[in-house]
């Protein structure tokens, strides 16, 4: 097939523009999908991973390739309101973030603060942080939790900053004990009355159902630290792109491939 090329167009425009079309009647086919026979996820875990290779690969600075990164989620938390999920975790600054360079991460912490700030914003969305925010600069802190504190309702946005999985169940454990300590507990019957549900009452996502469904971009295939507790019976979506280049279309097939598999939930 040949396409004429309009005048001032190059190549790749002539081949982009056809292609953009297949993409918007594949999407819109995705979306009657999930619409009529598809169940979509409840509640969506993000690790957004590759914006420095994406930076690198284009020859942009790393900055520029977090500021990428920062604009996709904002657009992302659009697609997941338009297919009605409820909850989603972005994992957006873990503690081994923390250990970069200090030029990155206070390129980080701006970056971050202002995207929150962003979210914060948007129509129907709350924010919450789950994190260790006591190891969290000062005025990244305070930034972010001036944001969280906008109010409740409609979706909700869980921004994970300063989080480590194992730091989380730790620290869900100690406040467990600390609890029924002040209850007046005697140690051998905390022990003898320890269980899941208690444990997870204490973790930065309590009352929440946990992630059905979990996304990571730029082709890595492991959680690292990521909700490690709540994950357990998570649905896992690996893509090979790069998040700052992650699409709708990635977004979609990722919920109707978790729409077509079964969940046995360990039975």
């Amino acid at each position: 097939m040949v396409f004429d090329r309009p005048m001032g167009m190059g190549k790749e425009d002539v081949v982009a523009r056809p292609m953009s079309l297949l993409y918007r009647l594949y999407e819109r086919r995705l979306l009657r999908e999930l619409e009529t026979s598809v169940p979509v996820p409840r509640h969506v875990g993000v690790i957004t991973d590759g914006n420095r290779r994406w930076a690198k690969e284009f020859g942009a600075t790393t900055a520029d390739g977090h500021r990428a990164g920062a604009d996709k989620i904002v657009e992302f938390l659009g697609w997941c309101q338009e297919v009605d999920v409820e909850i989603v975790t972005l994992y957006v600054l873990s503690k081994e973030n923390l250990a970069r360079s200090a030029d990155e991460v206070a390129v980080l912490i701006e970056i971050i603060s202002d995207m929150v700030e962003r979210i914060a914003k948007l129509d129907d969305v709350w924010v919450q942080l789950v994190g260790d925010l006591e190891i969290l600069p000062p005025d990244l802190r305070q930034r972010l939790e001036a944001a969280a504190s906008s109010g409740e309702g409609g979706m909700r946005v869980n921004v994970a900053v300063g989080y480590g999985g194992r730091q989380e169940i730790v620290n869900a454990v100690k406040s467990l004990l600390r609890t029924r300590q002040d209850e007046g507990t005697d140690l051998e019957t905390i022990i003898a009355e320890l269980s899941p549900e208690q444990i997870g009452a204490h973790l930065y996502t309590k009352g929440q159902p946990d992630p059905d469904l979990i996304i990571r971009s730029s082709g890595e295939q492991r959680l690292s630290g990521f909700l490690m507790w709540q994950s357990a019976y998570s649905e896992f979506y690996f893509c090979e792109t790069y998040w700052p280049d992650f699409r709708r279309t990635d977004f979609l097939r990722a919920v109707r491939d978790y729409g077509l598999r079964q969940r046995r939930f360990g039975r």
